[in-house]
Parts: C-alpha cells; sequence; structure tokens
C-alpha cells in the first residue's frame, strides 16, 4: 500500500468513527491523498454541541438513566472510548473547549464594548496581562493615571458605584454584561437607588473596588468581573457588593452572587435580583456576613 493510500485509509476511518458516535463532523464525500489539497468538507463547530444532551455511548444499557445522569451536569461523563483511548470527537471537544478557555483569559474586552456602555475605563497597577496574572497584588490597585481619571471623570458621594472589570475572563464580561445591566439599572430605578459613574478596570481584581471605594466615597459599590474560566463555560461572571467599601475592609463584609452565565443564573435574572439585594444592602447598611436578609 502506498503512503497516499495510506493516509487516504486513515482519514476515512476518523472521520467514520465521528459519524457513528453522533458527532457534528460530517465524512467527507472524497479525499485526493495529495499533499497541500484541502478536502472540500469543512468541519462544524465542534463546541456547539451541548455535551449535557450528546449521548456518546452506542447502545446504552439503561438510556434513560443515561440521558438523567448527562442532563444533572456539565461534567464530561458517559463520553465512551475507542480501546483504552477517547474518541476522536471526545479529545478535540476537550482540546476545543481548553482552547476556549486559554481565549477567555488572555484576550482583552475590546474599547468598543468599553465605550457602548459608556464606562471610564482605568487600569490596575498591573502593565500587562502576564503581570495580572502573576501578581495577584497588583490587580487589587490602580495605576496614579488611574486614580488620577477617578478624580476628574467621576461622580463622588453615589448611592452606588458600578465597577465592571475583565476579570479572568474577557468573554464572561462581553456575553453577560448587555442582558445584566439594563435589568440592573432599571431595578435601581424602581426602588430608587441612584448610581455613580460606571467605570470599567483594565486586569483588575475583587477588591480593586476598595480603591475605588476609598476614592469615590460611594455608599456601596458593585463589582463585575469575570470569573476563572473551565472547560464547561468560559462566560461565567461574579458580582461582588459592598456597603462602604474602603481599603482594609475584610472579604466577609463582601456579598458575592457567581455563577452568572446561560447555563446558570442567566444574566437578566441576575441583575434584578441584585437590584433588590442592593436595596437591602442600602436600607440595612450592611454586606457579607452582616447583611441578613
Amino acid at each position: 500500500m502506498s503512503m497516499e493510500d495510506n493516509i487516504k485509509m486513515i482519514v476515512e476511518q476518523v472521520l467514520n468513527e465521528i459519524a457513528r458516535g453522533k458527532g457534528p463532523v460530517k465524512p467527507a464525500a472524497s479525499f485526493s491523498g495529495t499533499a497541500g489539497t484541502e478536502s472540500k468538507e469543512e468541519l462544524a463547530d465542534l463546541t456547539a454541541i451541548d455535551l449535557q444532551k450528546h449521548l456518546q455511548v452506542p447502545q446504552p444499557v439503561n438510556r434513560v438513566m443515561y440521558q438523567e445522569m448527562k442532563s444533572a451536569t456539565p461534567a464530561r461523563i458517559g463520553v465512551w472510548r475507542a480501546g483504552t483511548r477517547p474518541l476522536t470527537e471526545t479529545l478535540l471537544r476537550f482540546r476545543a473547549d481548553h482552547a476556549t478557555a486559554q481565549d477567555a483569559v488572555l484576550n482583552d474586552v475590546s474599547a468598543e464594548f468599553i465605550q457602548k456602555y459608556n464606562l471610564v475605563k482605568v487600569q490596575s497597577a498591573c502593565r500587562d496581562k502576564d503581570e495580572y496574572l502573576t501578581r495577584p497584588d497588583l490587580g487589587r490597585k490602580l495605576s496614579a493615571e488611574s486614580l488620577e481619571t477617578l478624580r476628574t471623570a467621576c461622580k463622588k458621594g453615589a448611592d452606588l458605584q458600578i465597577i465592571v472589570s475583565d476579570g479572568l475572563s474577557s468573554k464572561a464580561v462581553e456575553a453577560n454584561i448587555p442582558d445584566f445591566l439594563p435589568a440592573f439599572m432599571q431595578g435601581l430605578a424602581s426602588v430608587g437607588i441612584a448610581s455613580g459613574t460606571p467605570v470599567f478596570v483594565k486586569y483588575g481584581r475583587v477588591a480593586v473596588m476598595d480603591v475605588i471605594g476609598e476614592e469615590l466615597k460611594p455608599k456601596a459599590a458593585i463589582i463585575l468581573l469575570g470569573e476563572r474560566p473551565g472547560l464547561g463555560t468560559a462566560e461565567s461572571l461574579s458580582a461582588y457588593l459592598a456597603y462602604n467599601p474602603r481599603i482594609g475592609m475584610i472579604e466577609s463584609e463582601r456579598t458575592v452572587v457567581s455563577n452568572i452565565h446561560k447555563g446558570g443564573t442567566p444574566a437578566t435574572e441576575a441583575g434584578a435580583h441584585l437590584a433588590s439585594v442592593m436595596k437591602a444592602v442600602l436600607e440595612k447598611k450592611a454586606s457579607g456576613v452582616n447583611l441578613d436578609i
């Protein structure tokens, strides 16, 4: 068998294996086997398949239990195998989701997005993404230039200071803020809470809200930032609320709602809920473990 025939056979076997596993990839109609020649068939987007509904085990003994188990968790269970190895589809999906998580961490929120939502852009004391990932302490501070921006561009003494930050997932911010902010702002308006000038912090950590609170003196603050992505989702957003945000406050003084994304708490629902929580924070003048609601 020639090398050309061998390559053709291997590729056809891989595509047929994916097709038998009911994967999203269509087997190629033909393969020339000629170096530098691409197949006319294009691979579909593996990440578009919902793993909680995608059954890969052929002829399961208890299909109903298998479906219930898969629907109960986004974890990779029941993915089947080829001998002692994972299926090609399973391996490719793992690598695709891992790449998506890396992109979420390493990419930045676009300038167009920040401008669209009228956010005043500042930056933590981190100079770049590498320093942000290796120096968490600098992500809790603001650069001297950013402190000056706050003083000149932002309202002081508001009921609530809204802060958005990329955190560890730019995808989480861009995926959820468009639905979260309108619901949150509408909720605040309905209970009579006035917000200050919204701020975007590049390379920010949770405690950067303390520095902003110290400078702008709002009664309360909320910071919305991307959570560390995993293989289940790279779009999860967290919201931290604090009464009297200031330098030196401890973590137990913060109220947090996490897992805001389409597979967890939907962004619109989270926005409406957090507006009511913020009302309680301001009325009781407390947050974190001190907030009794």
